[in-house]
């Protein structure tokens, strides 16, 4: 039997949605290293409040990915089947979900928001800083999950070029209102780390507006309406908790357990927040890629078993591995060499440069493991049928494992912060053994009613 699959369309559709859907996700994620290079040359508290902040947005993030992620596995199966009105249902579901989580977020947020921020650090002037950023960010909490959700819609029918123009059109938006804002350019006062968070929301509101602009005159696929949000289908929503709640509560998990690792590092200094931030940040930007394949493979994979063509499952998923490694040395070269040229962007201290450094050379080795482990068991296994699986292993890896070993790093044995940060991301690396097993017997492929 050839390694490789041989089918032209295959590769076709995986690369061009990876490809699309990484760029969305490069300016996307443009969005937020704009904010940080601009605040980064403006103070390195704002930037490290800003870094703060952004854990409650990366916990959005992650419920709401969470929701459209159970949406797309879902909907991309109906896509095969070519049955529309069931992926408009699905669509309304998860609409319902992601409005729902993000509101409690928003509240939570703006009602605690200095108490929010003092569970990741103990620093008054970052925390400052970061209630200013976040008291303003929290009102694109909405916005956010509406364009994502709907974006997740088109991207289980394979319409993807719609999330490029959206992600475009908000870095753009957000650059000049940063620049703007944030130093006082062009008669406009200087705002600081609040004119950030103003850039930003104003960002989100528009990206909203133009998502919706196109489904309404343009999207001539699903065709979803704002009637399609009123309705309610009970057994689609019964099937929808049982296959998305695993995947909400793992990403869930995974929102906090990034919480907890920014939390550890915030109490060891400012030094070692900005430099987590910048290494994140950097980190996030290298590896959309990463990301994108997994979204991808959760489409081909719908696709493919909702069509009716189990009997290819399995050559494919053997081809998308040797891709991910593919992907995943790629990446972590591209980090590598980058590491040294990035650190000129920002005005911070020797302190938070040399870690910073340290940092990034610690993730250009460990992204080869999260580039195999992480799509193949989010992209194929979940895609597959079974949403159950990473919720288990994240449990373990993250909260048995990782988050206590690097808390007695930190507060026990009180050692360095790069050794804390090895500890942090090791799992990236250990579940790579599971991911090899795991997708290679093949039992995670599953209908719905299994």
């Amino acid at each position: 039997m050839s390694l490789f699959v041989r089918e032209k369309q295959f590769y076709k559709s995986f690369f061009w949605l990876t490809l699309i859907i990484g760029l969305q996700n490069i300016i996307s994620l443009g969005v937020n290293l704009s904010d940080n290079i601009m605040l980064g040359g403006y103070s390195e508290s704002a930037l490290s409040g800003v870094s703060l902040a952004n854990q409650i947005q990366f916990l959005l993030q992650m419920l709401v990915m969470g929701s459209a992620e159970g949406l797309v596995i879902m909907a991309s199966r109906y896509w095969g089947a070519k049955d529309i009105v069931s992926i408009r249902k699905v669509a309304s579901i998860g609409m319902r979900m992601a409005l729902v989580l993000s509101a409690v977020l928003w509240a939570v947020v703006f009602f605690f928001p200095h108490a929010t921020l003092s569970v990741f650090t103990s620093g008054e002037n970052v925390i400052g800083e970061g209630v200013k950023y976040l008291q303003i960010i929290c009102f694109s909490y909405i916005f956010f999950a509406i364009t994502s959700i709907l974006l997740a819609s088109l991207r289980s029918v394979e319409t993807v070029k719609i999330g490029f123009i959206v992600s475009l059109s908000t870095l753009v938006i957000n650059v000049v209102l940063n620049y703007v804002l944030i130093y006082g350019h062009f008669g406009f006062p200087e705002l600081g780390i609040q004119g950030s968070a103003i850039a930003t929301l104003l960002a989100r509101i528009i990206e909203t507006v133009i998502v919706i602009t196109y489904i309404k005159k343009y999207d001539r696929k699903i065709l979803i309406q704002l009637k399609d949000f009123f309705q309610l289908d009970l057994s689609l929503f019964r099937q929808y908790i049982k296959i998305g709640s695993p995947i909400l509560l793992s990403n869930t998990i995974w929102g906090l357990a990034m919480g907890a690792q920014t939390a550890i590092l915030g109490h060891m200094g400012a030094s070692a927040i900005a430099a987590n931030s910048i290494a994140t940040t950097v980190f996030q930007l290298v590896t959309v890629g990463i990301y994108a394949s997994a979204s991808a493979t959760a489409v081909v994979i719908g696709k493919t078993i909702g069509g009716g063509f189990s009997d290819k499952i399995k050559a494919y998923a053997k081809t998308l591995q040797i891709l991910y490694l593919f992907l995943g040395l790629v990446s972590g070269a591209v980090l590598f060499i980058l590491k040294d040229y990035v650190l000129d962007l920002y005005t911070i201290s020797g302190e938070a440069k040399a870690l910073a450094l340290q940092f990034m050379a610690i993730l250009s080795i460990t992204v080869v493991g999260s580039a195999y482990q992480m799509p193949s068991l989010t992209g194929i296994v979940r895609s597959g049928g079974d949403t159950k699986f990473v919720l288990y292993n994240d449990l373990i890896f993250m909260w048995l494992i990782v988050l206590p070993s690097s808390f007695l790093c930190a507060f026990v044995f009180h050692l360095s912060p790069v050794i804390t940060f090895i500890c942090l991301k090791s799992d990236q690396i250990l579940k790579c053994f599971v991911a090899i097993v795991k997708v290679n017997r093949f039992k995670w492929i599953r209908s719905f009613e299994s």
